[in-house]
């Protein structure tokens, strides 16, 4: 159908015009929002499983690293036992003539021990370092613990825990309610959560961190000595698993 102009208008162009170049009224802006109740709810339930399973995840790494810890100091255990059931020596202290002829892989007579019967440190040796080097010649641990004249070389001396940290196994008396008389033992190495040792100590001892045959030990295996005020409490005896101090120690005694 055509529309035809209104005859009013055709007399006056500018009502044309204006008409023609009015602005369009602009669309209805909608007033912002914030989140509802359940938009809030939902993104709360989100943050919370994700932070729950990041926990999870945490407590499932330390808790296998303390089943690695306790088949470590077992795997050592028993390698200390053979050696001495095969060589009736005490690796370390083993004379270094003897390991030189009876070892494979030792290079000098001067790699061994004074043969006394104890594993520590004298001026002459570092028996505490030896003892590696003579359980991994003779195939009782895994590892590459070499030897140059009458100590070990730097880039191998000790087996570490799953922090990082060395251990040691020698007769002292460096660790918790030890008495005046040394006793053999294998430290743990140091950098280990309290709540790590715990956890260890109730599966293989009396839970206590100043008694039974895993104890509480400041040898320091690198980082730093551990704090036995931070790792234990004096009065219970019992692990400060809450505090969880990063850097304790213990010593599973022989």
């Amino acid at each position: 159908m055509k529309t035809t102009a209104n005859p009013e208008n055709a007399s006056r162009p500018w009502v044309q015009d204006a008409a023609r170049h009015s602005p369009r009224p602009l669309p209805m802006m909608r007033e912002p929002r914030g989140f509802t109740l359940i938009e809030l709810a939902i993104v709360l339930v989100v943050i919370g499983l994700l932070l729950g399973g990041v926990l999870k995840g945490q407590e499932l790494i330390e808790s296998a690293r303390a089943r690695n810890i306790i088949s470590q100091l077992d795997s050592i255990k028993a390698a200390y036992y053979a050696f001495q059931d095969k060589y009736r020596a005490a690796p370390g202290d083993y004379p270094g003539s003897l390991a030189y002829a009876n070892l494979s892989g030792i290079t000098s007579p001067q790699v061994g021990g004074n043969g006394d019967g104890v594993v520590r440190d004298t001026p002459q040796a570092r028996e505490s370092l030896l003892l590696w080097v003579h359980l991994s010649h003779a195939n009782l641990i895994a590892g590459n613990y070499r030897a140059e004249g009458s100590l070990p070389d730097r880039n191998g001396e000790w087996p570490r825990n799953p922090y990082n940290a060395n251990l040691q196994l020698q007769y002292d008396n460096q660790f918790a309610n030890a008495g005046a008389s040394p006793r053999l033992n294998l430290k743990t190495g140091n950098l280990i959560p309290a709540k790590v040792l715990a956890d260890i100590d109730r599966k293989i001892d009396d839970g206590r961190a100043d008694s039974g045959q895993f104890r509480f030990s400041n040898y320091d295996g690198g980082g730093g000595s551990p704090s036995a005020q931070r790792c234990y409490d004096a009065s219970t005896g019992l692990w400060r698993a809450a505090d969880n101090d990063p850097n304790c120690g213990a010593a599973a005694l022989f």
